[in-house]
């Protein structure tokens, strides 16, 4: 197939590009500046310089394609996540460019459309397991979710096959909160909000990745993407504590989540979220069953980084 690749150079798109063209994908990918378009050129990808928010230079680049993939979000870096005003631009992308995108594929003739969403929008559940069928709960700083699945919808709507992606909460070794998180439980703090017991139901990037490619073979609809098994608040600083030989950390008192905000207000939810349905549909499976899996590797990667 020929796919267009929104959002190329993030940390999901940057894992999945060379795997869609290692799987036989003709891509073109948007890069931001010169130096990102000669990294997806390495790649094997064709870099265009592209707004995502001119409906007719996005027409014209997506026109021909037979996927569009949107992977393009601009997150708050680390701590400064907290901010409500650094999710302007992100939101922008969700409400304005989706939309855009959504369009022009349609319009250029393309058969299917992938959207990035958020899984952690879900209500509270305890210890019960979430599906793609329990009904979303955002809350102030990731409403915008909602939209970037309605432009996934209007795709539907006009005939095409739409693939929405709701992705757990990622790690990696290139994500800034995870490099705070990391310095902090050397520390012995882990600014984990919410009960010990809270489910968090995590991703690697490299999962998301190849989940981006399975989703080209999904029937039309909405997926978590997560890792099999969600594990405690408590088990996830633990096990991070692990893989770095340190003691386990203090987690904040029950009292202070409203520090945090809405971003806080989301992460002290109990989210057990299945990945059932898209393994099912497709085959998927992630790497990494479990952040206990995934933290070994990550810190792996941190300390080569560092050697570097």
């Amino acid at each position: 197939m020929r796919i267009f690749v929104a959002g190329a150079t993030g940390v999901v798109g940057r894992r999945a590009v060379p795997l869609l063209i290692a799987a036989g994908h003709e891509v073109t990918a948007v890069g931001r500046n010169p130096e990102k378009r000669r990294q997806l050129e390495r790649a094997g990808a064709e870099p265009v310089a592209l707004d995502l928010f001119s409906p007719e230079a996005v027409r014209s680049a997506v026109e021909g394609h037979d996927a569009v993939v949107n992977l393009a979000t601009h997150i708050p870096p680390g701590t400064r996540a907290v901010v409500p005003w650094l999710w302007r631009e992100n939101d922008r992308l969700r409400r304005v460019a989706s939309a855009i995108l959504s369009e022009a594929a349609r319009a250029g003739g393309a058969q299917r459309f992938v959207q990035e969403s958020f899984a952690p929008i879900y209500p509270d559940r305890g210890d019960r397991w979430i599906d793609e069928a329990t009904p979303l709960e955002p809350v102030a700083f990731n409403r915008s979710v909602l939209d970037a699945e309605r432009s996934a919808q209007a795709f539907a709507d006009g005939g095409g096959i739409a693939v929405t992606l709701r992705f757990g909460a990622f790690y990696g070794p290139d994500a800034a909160h995870v490099r705070d998180l990391v310095k902090m439980v050397r520390r012995g703090f882990a600014p984990a909000p919410g009960p010990p017991d809270s489910f968090i139901s995590s991703l690697s990037h490299d999962d998301a990745a190849s989940a981006v490619v399975a989703a080209l073979g999904a029937p039309a609809g909405t997926y978590n993407v997560v890792d099999d098994e969600p594990i405690t608040h408590r088990e996830y600083v633990d096990s991070l504590a692990s893989a770095l030989g340190t003691p386990p950390p203090r987690l904040p008192p029950a009292w202070a989540t409203w520090l945090f905000g809405s971003v806080g207000a989301l992460l002290a939810r109990s989210l057990r979220i299945s990945n059932r349905k898209l393994k099912q549909a497709t085959g998927w499976q992630p790497k990494y069953p479990s952040v206990r899996e995934g933290w070994p590797a990550v810190v792996a990667a941190l300390s080569v980084a560092k050697a570097a």
